[in-house]
C-alpha cells in the first residue's frame, strides 16, 4: 500500500509540474494548444511509469468512480485522495520556487495555474457554464478511463489505455481552457488555490464538487454495465489498477 501511495503522490506531482507549469513558466509561448499538450502527455508518461504500481489514478475524482464502479476498496480511497493531495501541493510549490525565480513574477497575479470562472478570469464565462462543462468533462474522462481498463479489454487494446486517457485529457484541455482552466481533478484545483488564494479560494468549491459529482456518476454507470459489451463486469478482489 505504501508503494501505491508514493507513486500516486509522484503522479500526481507530475500532472500537476507538466500541466500548471507549462501554463506559468511557457503559457505565452506555446498557447492553450501547448498546455493542453503538457497536460495530456503528463498521463501518458505517469501511466506508462506507475500505472502498474498503482494505476495511476492521480485524481480523487477518477478514484472515486474506481471506488463506485466497485474496482477500488474503500480501505484503499481515502489513502489515494490524501497522496493525490500531497504530490499536487508538491507539484506546485515546484513550479512556485522556480517561476519565483523569474523578475516581476507576482504569485497574485501571474499565479500558478489556478481554476477560476467569471470576470476577470481567462473567458469569463459564468458559473453556470463552469459546473457544466467540469461536470460534464470529468463525466467523459473518468468514464473513458473505466471502460479502456475494463477487464473485457483485450490485453492489445489496455496497453493503449494510457494513450487513450492521455489523449481524452488533451482534448478536454482544447475544449475547455477558456471556461475554467480545465480541472476535472479536485487534487490538481485544490493546491494552486491553496498557494494563490482570494479568488482562486473562492472559486474553489465548483472545482471539488463537480468534478466529484462526475466521476460519482461515471462509476455508476460503469458499474451498471453500461461500458461493458456482456454486462457488468464482476468486481476484482482488489483495488485495480488504471493500467
Amino acid at each position: 500500500m505504501t508503494k501505491k501511495l508514493l507513486a500516486e503522490l509522484l503522479g500526481t506531482f507530475i500532472l500537476v509540474f507538466f500541466g500548471c507549469g507549462a501554463a506559468v513558466l511557457m503559457g505565452p509561448q506555446i498557447g492553450m494548444l501547448g498546455i493542453s499538450l503538457a497536460f495530456g502527455l503528463s498521463i501518458v508518461a505517469a501511466a506508462y511509469s506507475l500505472g502498474a504500481i498503482s494505476g495511476a489514478h492521480l485524481n480523487p475524482a477518477v478514484s472515486l468512480g474506481f471506488l463506485m464502479a466497485g474496482r477500488m476498496p474503500m480501505a484503499e480511497f481515502g489513502g489515494y485522495v490524501l497522496a493525490q493531495i500531497a504530490g499536487a501541493l508538491l507539484g506546485s510549490l515546484v513550479v512556485f520556487l522556480i517561476a519565483s525565480g523569474k523578475a516581476g513574477y507576482v504569485l497574485a497575479t501571474d499565479g500558478l495555474g489556478q481554476n477560476g470562472f467569471g470576470a476577470g478570469y481567462l473567458g469569463e464565462y459564468s458559473m453556470g457554464a463552469a459546473l457544466i462543462f467540469e461536470l460534464i468533462a470529468t463525466f467523459v474522462f473518468v468514464s473513458v478511463i473505466l471502460a479502456a481498463t475494463a477487464s473485457h479489454v483485450s490485453s492489445a487494446s489496455t496497453a493503449l489505455a494510457g494513450l487513450a486517457i492521455g489523449l481524452t485529457l488533451t482534448g478536454i484541455h482544447l475544449v475547455g481552457i477558456n471556461v475554467t482552466g480545465v480541472s476535472v481533478n479536485p487534487a490538481r484545483s485544490l493546491a494552486p488555490a491553496l498557494f494563490v488564494g482570494g479568488k482562486a479560494l473562492s472559486d474553489l468549491w465548483v472545482f471539488i464538487v463537480a468534478p466529484l459529482a462526475g466521476g460519482a456518476a461515471a462509476g455508476l454507470a460503469h458499474a451498471s454495465g453500461f461500458f461493458r459489451p456482456g454486462g457488468i463486469e464482476p468486481a476484482p478482489a482488489t483495488g485495480a489498477a488504471t493500467l
